[in-house]
């Protein structure tokens, strides 16, 4: 089971608590830049392993496949992307 809900940030900037768990393959995004790496908040990545709870490999790839970086990251450094709507309009 995989949980849809995304961590808001409380009003210290801290996330709500609540564990998302991503599924292998998810695209997601960047929250923040993570200087060590030179990846910038926005870049777009593919979880690739689940390593521990809320904690996953993210490979990040060029336009022609060629991965360029790929970290461990928790989930509230992510954002999911969907590219479809998660219900149908009435």
């Amino acid at each position: 089971m995989t949980l849809r809900i995304d961590c808001a940030p409380t009003k210290t900037g801290a996330a709500s608590g609540i564990v998302r768990e991503l599924e292998l393959l998810s695209v997601v995004a960047l929250l923040e830049d993570i200087t060590d790496h030179t990846l910038l908040r926005g870049q777009v990545g593919t979880v690739v392993e689940r390593l521990a709870p809320g904690v996953y490999e993210v490979e990040f790839s060029d336009d022609e496949g060629r991965t360029y970086a790929a970290r461990p990251l928790r989930s509230d450094q992510l954002l999911q992307l969907h590219h479809e709507p998660s219900h149908q309009a009435a």
